[in-house]
């Protein structure tokens, strides 16, 4: 499950270089699988530095401390369950840069609870939050199965894989299942503007272009980008989404793929003249500099500056379509990251202390049933945000967002 901690997601590569050799804990990722009907395997992504390096597995384990409290529900001090979990190398490990660990909590005989996890820094006041809704009686095949890349003990916290990478589906136990798999071609839209509170009308349904069965605990490798729902049992009505992305993901460097977010800073008529042209990267070369008015160094900042969001927004929202394309990355591209996060169990409320003009602007989402992904969110629109965004989206146009 995708989430953002309590302030700021990550500081920008520039800003870890300018810590020295300080610890620093930035943020934690979490998500769950269901081991049985009486234990649940939690694992927590962690960004952890000592300036701006990784810091180890071993070192880790010497200088933190992890304690959790199962509460029945947000806002609430109706506990659960509660523990303190020993960190050594048979539970933490190092992947891609990440501290993942991972433990067992003992399931409640509750529907749903939430789980605060605490990771504090020895002998400091220090330390770093993360909350995760659990459904311990829902077992689909979010609850129950992980997506494992290569030879990797930890499943993923992402819902994406390339379409050159090498990943196994399978239970905590190891079980061998069939398990049926549906494909959509769909390309689904992005995230409409934050002002248009016109009423979405209804639902457009979805064709399935192909369906196969796997087994579980065996490599696979999905060639055809698009969005795969895996089922154990297709009388279900939420399956284990899967989009499949090119090699390239998060990034975005193809020139046909550049466009796409620029819809969130641009008219619907420069859209379209560069649909039009015949050559996508001159004439997206030829929209930054106008822009800019022909300062080049100032484009290319800009153009780091504003797809380097549309990547840390496919890193951390991308759900059954792109990260960019949902309703929090179009926030998070444009806005930054909030300075604050409110969450209840249905509900994230982003805060940002000042944004041009405006101040404690609130942002929010309201959490969704869907087929694909436990996570999905839809923001609240409100016709009032007009005075807040255009200022914003007219910064990016003359280059002083940096």
């Amino acid at each position: 499950m995708k989430q953002l901690p309590e302030a700021t997601v990550r500081p920008s590569s520039q800003q870890q270089a300018t810590v020295k050799e300080e610890l620093s804990l930035v943020a934690i990722q979490s998500k769950y699988l269901l081991r049985d009907t009486t234990m649940t395997r939690v694992y927590l992504y962690v960004d952890a530095f000592k300036g701006k390096n990784p810091v180890s597995v071993e070192e880790f384990c010497k200088l933190y401390n992890l304690n959790y409290v199962i509460y029945s529900d947000y806002g609430t001090r109706d506990r659960l369950g509660y523990g303190n979990v020993k960190l050594e190398t048979s539970n933490v490990s190092s992947v891609n840069g990440k501290i993942v660990i991972g433990f067992d909590v003992k399931s409640p005989n509750r529907e749903s609870g939430v789980l605060l996890s605490e990771i504090s820094q020895m002998g400091t006041l220090k330390k770093v939050l993360n909350d995760l809704t659990i459904r311990f009686k829902k077992e689909s095949a979010s609850e129950l199965f992980g997506v494992y890349a290569g030879s990797s003990k930890e499943p993923l916290q992402r819902h994406y894989v390339s379409n050159t990478e090498n990943f196994t589906i399978k239970r905590i136990n190891e079980a061998t299942e069939k398990l049926h798999v549906f494909y959509y071609q769909h390309s689904f839209d992005a995230a409409g503007s934050p002002m248009n509170t016109a009423s979405r009308g209804v639902s457009k349904s979805l064709t399935v272009d192909s369906s196969f069965t796997i087994n579980s605990n065996e490599p696979l490798n999905f060639t055809r980008e698009g969005l795969y729902n895996i089922f154990a049992d297709t009388t279900q009505s939420e399956g284990l989404g899967i989009l499949v992305v090119n090699e390239r993901f998060p990034k975005v460097t193809k020139p046909e793929l550049l466009l796409g977010p620029l819809l969130y800073m641009s008219t619907n008529n420069e859209i379209n003249e560069i649909k039009k042209a015949e050559d996508y990267k001159k004439a997206l070369d030829k929209y930054w500099l106008t822009l800019m008015n022909g300062n080049a160094p100032l484009a290319q900042q800009s153009i780091r500056s504003f797809y380097g969001r549309v990547e840390e927004a496919n890193q951390l929202f991308t759900s059954y379509k792109e990260g960019w394309k949902t309703d929090k990355g179009m926030i998070y591209i444009i806005l930054g990251p909030p300075d604050k996060v409110q969450r209840s169990k249905d509900r994230e409320v982003w805060t940002y202390d000042q944004r041009g003009n405006a101040q404690n602007v609130n942002f929010t989402f309201n959490r969704r049933n869907n087929q694909f992904v436990d996570d999905h969110y839809e923001l609240v629109r409100y016709a009032e945000y007009q005075p807040i965004w255009y200022p914003v989206v007219e910064a990016w146009r003359n280059g002083t967002i940096r």
